[in-house]
């Protein structure tokens, strides 16, 4: 086939290296490249990276709204389009463009987890899987008929970056059949009653909240890490969490109760043992090399 592939992240860059294998990818729509830094160093998206290393035309538009967009996209004659993670919303106009139409790779099993954050959003809830939907785009938010899908198993030690890594690779795959099989394919629509909707991410859910129980809690740090990852404010200092475990000691909520030899907290009902963290300005690190150089006070209760 004839594509136009649409996507911006580290989720999508495996997907795209699919289609350029076994496809003619005609050219690539992306985000536009962000500065950074005194220097104003341009960052280019993964995708574009990707995209410019096979020397596939890229395209950076703010919107796709514009007719002037719209024509540009027509003009260069692509059979379908294909989105992952993309960022930007496309207009009904460019829906009914290409005659095979634009069909996306959504990572969930659709209908659960609408929206923009499904990979933290099934482990933070408890899911026991998740999966890749190939759909059919509609103009509703993840709404279109299901094409195809393929489950993939949470563990009780998955993080939200195996997740992702897993459901990029899955989705690459799953894509690469769909299109192999498309035209014998019959699309499933989505029941309405069990939908659900992944919020997008927010940085003030990010703040450790030790009123909550230690499950819940162990649920979220997996959900947020690496990115954008739960931490704990002490002594005007962030610190970032990335793993830990329940522990049967009790306290305050909030209250340091091992703070030199490990670093326990008490939450709700309980208590978590810190097992990974960062130090603002640091790399990620155990807690045991972080406690070489440092310790919490024992007693000291961590404001939420």
């Amino acid at each position: 086939m004839k594509l136009i592939f649409m996507g911006t992240p580290d989720f999508a860059v495996p997907v795209l290296e699919k289609l350029i294998a076994e496809h003619e990818v005609l050219a690539v729509y992306t985000r536009a490249p962000k500065q950074s830094g005194r220097g104003k160093k341009v960052n280019k998206t993964p995708v574009h990276l990707l995209a410019e290393e096979h020397g596939i035309r890229v395209f950076t538009p703010k919107s796709l709204k514009p007719v002037e967009e719209q024509e540009t996209l027509r003009a260069l004659g692509a059979d379908m389009a294909v989105v992952a993670a993309y960022g930007l919303l496309l207009p009904q106009a460019v829906l009914d463009m290409f005659p095979l139409g634009c069909i996306n790779v959504h990572a969930s099993l659709l209908p659960r987890w609408r929206g923009a954050a499904p990979i933290q959003r099934a482990i933070e809830s408890g899911d026991d899987k998740s999966g890749i939907s190939i759909m059919k785009m509609a103009l509703a938010l993840d709404a279109g008929d299901v094409l195809s899908q393929q489950a993939v198993a949470i563990t009780p030690e998955m993080t939200g970056g195996d997740l992702h890594d897993a459901l990029a690779a899955t989705g690459a795959e799953l894509l690469a059949d769909t299109l192999r099989h498309f035209k014998e394919i019959k699309p499933i629509k989505q029941d309405e009653s069990l939908v659900t909707y992944a919020e997008k991410l927010d940085k003030a859910e990010c703040l450790l909240d030790f009123k909550m129980t230690a499950e819940q809690l162990l649920l979220k740090i997996r959900a947020f890490s690496p990115y954008p990852a739960m931490y704990f404010m002490y002594k005007g200092e962030r610190f970032k969490v990335f793993k830990a475990k329940k522990t049967d000691m009790s306290g305050k909520v909030g209250e340091i109760l091992e703070g030199t030899q490990k670093l326990v907290i008490a939450v709700d009902g309980g208590a978590l043992e810190i097992l990974e963290l960062q130090r603002e300005g640091k790399h990620a690190m155990t807690i045991e090399e972080l406690l070489h150089g440092f310790s919490f006070d024992k007693g000291y209760l961590l404001q939420n």
